[in-house]
């Protein structure tokens, strides 16, 4: 019944059925079929024609309230609409790691805040299994991991490349036997690794050194496993914990070696405690995704941020 309710509402406003008929650009006779198509429905007058100029009749004065109070919900829907196609409103809920909650996430997330200050930004960190869970869900709007997930279920978009090394602290005596081999942070900083100058280590010679892993179900984990088989090694694993850049921490005391990612050196204050080497293998080269459930519609808040992601840093 609210349906036509600009034109009972225009009729209320001219006090006349020929101006508002005017007004509306349609015919005076079409008007007035269309309100009294109206007050059928209803069952009662809307105006009282005997007078001039007309007024509203009792039901015909709760019908305009009725229909200020949609107008202004509208209008007020309108203006969120507006204000959330340029960002003045909304939220993005986005899930990762430990190591890209603390050094990948925060500058991107300040960067967008300096452009959106009023959308709200939640970040959560999680482990692979429980952020795949929020994500499914609809807790979470975007991810970013390094896990392969089932492309059945989520879009991607490449964040970066990045290239596994490995970390020894300079007190294990595998530095003795591959001194040619050494990189500082400062080499992987410039991406000294990366180039076909420098040669990578020869893994045989790390047979019996202590290593600190990422446990199983970790896809750093499944990659050091398939490099050390591929080299016919059986690592002697002193300690197995959940995030990488805790792993590369507890090696820079000197427990033991580590796998890790040349991402994690970049964006680490440099330890100068830990030598580096480059690693060849298919399985020492890993992308990192930004996540997304298929089929979720996409906001203007999630395109903008994945935007902002796919430019250089």
């Amino acid at each position: 019944m609210f349906t036509n309710k600009k034109y009972v509402y225009e009729v209320y406003r001219a006090k006349s059925f020929s101006k508002a008929a005017e007004k509306l650009f349609i015919s005076q006779p079409s008007l007035s079929l269309t309100i009294k198509k109206i007050e059928d429905r209803i069952g009662s007058q809307l105006f009282d024609r005997s007078t001039t100029p007309i007024q509203l009749t009792e039901c015909g004065e709760e019908y305009i309230k009725g229909a200020e109070k949609i107008m202004d919900i509208e209008n007020s829907f309108e203006m969120y609409l507006s204000d959330l196609n340029d960002l003045r409103t909304g939220s993005l809920a986005i899930g990762a790691s430990n190591f890209f909650t603390s050094y990948i996430l925060p500058p991107m997330i300040a960067r967008f805040k300096s452009q959106y200050p009023l959308v709200a930004v939640n970040l959560i960190e999680a482990d692979t299994a429980r952020l795949e869970k929020q994500l499914y869900s609809g807790a979470l709007d975007l991810i970013i991991d390094n896990y392969p997930f089932n492309e059945t279920h989520y879009k991607k978009q490449l964040f970066h490349r990045e290239q596994m090394i490995l970390a020894v602290p300079e007190t294990l005596d595998l530095n003795k036997h591959v001194r040619k081999y050494r990189l500082t942070a400062e080499d992987i900083m410039r991406g000294k690794h990366l180039g076909p100058a420098m040669d990578a280590i020869p893994l045989e010679q790390a047979d019996g050194t202590p290593f600190i892993f990422l446990r199983y179900g970790n896809d750093t984990r499944d990659r050091a496993d398939k490099i050390f088989s591929e080299n016919n090694i059986k690592p002697n694993i002193v300690l197995e914990l959940d995030q990488l850049a805790t792993a590369y921490h507890v090696a820079c005391h000197g427990i033991g070696a580590t796998l890790v990612s040349d991402t994690l050196v970049r964006n680490i204050p440099p330890d100068h405690r830990m030598i580096y080497y480059k690693i060849d293998s298919q399985y020492a080269i890993r992308e990192n995704y930004f996540y997304f459930k298929m089929n979720k519609y996409l906001t203007r808040a999630m395109q903008e941020f994945l935007q902002l992601a796919s430019k250089p840093r």
